[in-house]
């Protein structure tokens, strides 16, 4: 039976690589638990010529034994040392005897930064593999894995070695969206309603390992407790191990992550440098893309005057949920291993369940965009704050059109029908002009909320140009 669920685009595109008709050299790459190995494994179950996986956290030696058991394991002949380029050279010896038949062969290296360990020479022993050999044959696909993202890029993606411009083609595997989210806990009996599959999202994001771990007999307070707050919780120690997967030295990494959690709407890279002390040369811009590129954060440009974009500085933004959720009740010691059951509704959780939703729809731009039937044109988005206003003006999201309209969004989190009082829309009002003054923009400013459950419908429902609701960002 295929395990596997959705992922449809990247099992597409893995078809279509795998019966090509030239050599396939395939990178997957993206957070940990994202469902990487579990993708190629179903999807290719009974394709896969050959497989090795990495140990992860191990040294050269346990690493090398891996890869040496794999090839006990089917059966290839025994490697006459101990290097890389021995081990590569048993392999090459047994697929010369599989590789002139038609059929794809397909090479799986699974969790592959961890062969890399300091002074192994394991990429120039892959670089030969591949260069010297594997690639003279057309039916020869061989898929690279791991979680440590920045390593995957540096050595594969952005190689400036042996490997350059090598790599035929990438699968960057990205969190379920909402919609998927929801469908995928249907599929193991999961009965919840949207607003509970919605604050899940909040804590988990789009993750498939930690959602694995709902069991269909738990309400979401009952599932948080077990799986975060209480004693041996699967997910209480998993903000390390995920550092620790991803960057081989994390301790700047959780730096840069922890100041842009107290930060929500985003602080430039000289903000970063000054609040974390790792100054501003070359390798601060290195640790932001690899955050950037393992789906931690992400980078903007904000609306400066008498121009579109990047006229201010790129700002950067965290926007991983449960690294959002872990650092938030993480550092307030909490020691009730029945937290959120407690604690249903109170300040405390409510509050964050703002802050959360506003991550949410930053993450469903795609959907709302199709809502809006603005799908097909430019959009960039952002958050927006005032410089020269008291107290400063702020905007949640803006969505800055093509077509030379502009959607100011207003986002609010309630577990019923919005009321939006006459102050606060006066306070709209206020944002709106603020923002066509300081920007000097001429476009057209459309009023947007977004809400679970759209608005109660009084006076100022009728000054609100567009709604959003939950549902919009499930589709």
């Amino acid at each position: 039976m295929n395990r596997l669920f959705g992922r449809d685009k990247e099992r597409h595109q893995l078809d279509e690589l795998l019966h090509s008709h030239q050599p396939e050299f395939i990178a997957v790459y993206g957070r940990r638990r994202v469902g990487k190995t579990f993708l190629i494994k179903e999807h290719l179950r009974g394709s896969i010529t050959f497989y090795a996986s990495g140990v992860i956290d191990k040294d050269s030696a346990t690493q090398k034994n891996a890869f040496r058991q794999a090839l006990e394991e089917c059966g290839a002949p025994t490697p006459r040392g101990n290097s890389w380029m021995d081990l590569f050279l048993s392999l090459k010896l047994w697929l010369k005897l599989r590789i002139e038949d038609d059929s794809p062969c397909v090479i799986f290296l699974d969790e592959v930064p961890c062969f890399d360990t300091p002074h192994s020479d394991f990429i120039a022993a892959l670089d030969h593999f591949w260069n010297t050999w594997a690639s003279d044959y057309d039916n020869m696909k061989l898929i690279v894995c791991g979680s440590a993202t920045s390593w995957i890029i540096n050595n594969l993606i952005n190689s400036h070695g042996g490997l350059h411009n090598r790599l035929t083609a990438t699968i960057h595997l990205r969190p379920f969206t909402l919609g998927e989210t929801e469908n995928y806990l249907k599929q193991r009996g999961v009965s919840w309603n949207r607003d509970s599959v919605l604050q899940l999202y909040m804590v988990m994001g789009g993750v498939p390992f930690y959602l694995s771990h709902v069991m269909s007999k738990e309400s979401l307070p009952q599932a948080l407790d077990r799986l975060y707050f209480q004693n041996d919780a699967p997910l209480s120690n998993e903000y390390d191990r995920l550092m620790a997967s991803l960057f081989r030295s994390p301790e700047p990494y959780y730096k840069i992550v922890e100041v842009l959690s107290q930060h929500q709407q985003g602080i430039t890279r000289d903000d970063i440098s000054t609040l974390t002390g790792l100054g501003t040369g070359g390798n601060l811009t290195r640790m932001l893309t690899d955050l950037e590129n393992s789906d931690f954060i992400r980078s903007f440009y904000t609306r400066g005057r008498g121009k579109k974009i990047r006229v201010n500085a790129c700002l950067y933004q965290l926007t991983d949920m449960f690294t959002l959720f872990h650092l938030h009740f993480h550092q307030k010691g909490i020691n009730d291993k029945y937290f959120w059951q407690n604690n249903i509704n109170t300040p405390q959780i409510n509050t964050w369940q703002g802050l959360a939703f506003e991550k949410v729809v930053m993450l469903h731009i795609e959907q709302i965009k199709e809502v809006l039937g603005i799908n097909r044109i430019g959009v960039n988005y952002y958050a927006w704050r005032s410089k020269t206003t008291t107290p400063r003006s702020q905007i949640d999201l803006i969505l800055d059109r093509a077509d030379r309209l502009v959607n100011l969004c207003e986002i609010k989190y309630a577990q019923d029908q919005y009321l939006l009082s006459k102050d606060e829309m006066q306070r709209l009002r206020l944002r709106r002009q603020n923002f066509l003054i300081e920007t000097g923009s001429k476009q057209g400013v459309l009023l947007t909320m977004i809400t679970p459950y759209g608005l109660i419908e009084n006076e100022q429902y009728y000054d609100i140009q567009a709604q959003l609701t939950m549902d919009d960002l499930f589709k």
